[in-house]
């Protein structure tokens, strides 16, 4: 039997260890689920709704904490002990990475049971997974090898086609360009609030490069470095404050459903193909939506559409290049890196100033 909120809220108060099994709780502002001792900073009340177990959670469009790891607290359910051996397997494996056929074989279960599986606990396909390790394995080859040639055999392509196929979609720039971190480029950031959460806004002196939802400063400036790990980056100076203080009260103005798109400086750093599609995104009218197959069509490719979905993936700045408008062909919401919940609560925002404008004519 589930407990009552207030003592369930209590035991996150507490970050009660011997409560990790009886619960899991989501957090609207992040799009993710945690168990009740996850050592992140605590949620705020009115962000935080409790489910029975992980399933819940995901049935309601979070993603499991990569911090505290609630599913690792749940594996005396045979289900989730699968899923976990499942991804220890692939975690662990050789290159090159076993494919979705080789993962069913492995479980006993057919393709439609495998992605299942993965999308009631992971909200993932069992294909996003392994494209998401491969892509970490990319990542972590192009900073660590003696060269980019190096770094393809050790990221296991085989062929420097498929680093510079991948790349770029992965990584919002070259191989090389990677390699270097940011090296040269000077980003200046500042920390806001808004009605989703902290931000963290990154610029150039060509425009903003960078905007990022998170839980903390501590996550987002860690994030910032993480993204650019050889650009110089500073605190943005007193004499750049008023601008920031303009660009935060453009952004909350519009997350309130008070304006439409907010028109702020922007310096988009991608492939050619992305930019491409970023700026397509800022085409589409606040309040509407389009699939995947939609917009692939409007840029004259229908084929793309997962090269679409990649390009949205990646953008690195939140609501002014606006991803979110971008929904599946079934009218599910899809994925969003900042999460469902915020996916939705932008939706939500945008279709009332719509209206609200319609009405006013």
């Amino acid at each position: 039997m589930l407990m009552r909120d207030e003592d369930m809220w209590r035991a996150v108060q507490r970050r009660d260890a011997a409560a990790d099994h009886a619960f899991v709780y989501g957090v609207s502002s992040t799009g993710v689920y945690c168990r009740p001792s996850c050592p992140a900073r605590r949620a705020r009340r009115e962000h935080v709704r409790f489910f029975a177990d992980p399933a819940a959670a995901a049935a309601a469009g979070l993603r499991p904490c990569r911090r505290c790891r609630p599913l690792e607290r749940w594996q005396d359910d045979p289900e989730i002990a699968q899923l976990l051996a499942l991804c220890r397997f692939v975690d662990l494996h050789a290159d090159p990475l076993p494919d979705g056929g080789a993962l069913a074989a492995r479980a006993g279960l057919d393709a439609f049971r495998l992605n299942r599986l993965f999308r009631r606990y992971l909200t993932i396909t069992p294909g996003d997974y392994l494209e998401r390790e491969r892509v970490r394995r990319i990542k972590r080859a192009l900073r660590t090898s003696a060269s980019v040639t190096d770094a393809i055999y050790d990221a296991g392509l085989g062929s420097s086609r498929g680093l510079y196929e991948r790349a770029p979609r992965a990584l919002g720039m070259t191989p090389r360009q990677y390699r270097s971190g940011g090296a040269g480029l000077t980003i200046s950031w500042a920390i806001g609030a808004t009605p989703l959460g902290p931000v963290c806004i990154g610029a150039t002196d060509r425009g903003i490069c960078y905007l990022q939802f998170g839980e903390d400063r501590d996550g987002l400036l860690a994030q910032l470095a993480a993204e650019y790990p050889r650009a110089q980056l500073a605190p943005m100076a007193p004499t750049a404050q008023p601008a920031f203080d303009a660009w935060m009260a453009a952004l909350n103005a519009h997350l309130e459903g008070r304006v439409p798109s907010p028109d702020l400086p922007l310096d988009l750093r991608g492939t050619a193909f992305q930019v491409r599609v970023w700026n397509y995104l800022r085409s589409i009218p606040s309040g509407a939506v389009v699939s995947y197959g939609e917009a692939a069509t409007a840029l004259d490719m229908p084929r793309a559409v997962r090269a679409v979905a990649s390009a949205c993936a990646r953008n690195r700045v939140a609501v002014l290049v606006p991803c979110h408008r971008v929904i599946r062909g079934d009218g599910d919401l899809g994925g969003y890196r900042w999460g469902l919940p915020r996916k939705r609560a932008l939706i939500d925002a945008e279709r009332r100033i719509a209206a609200a404008r319609k009405r006013a004519r």
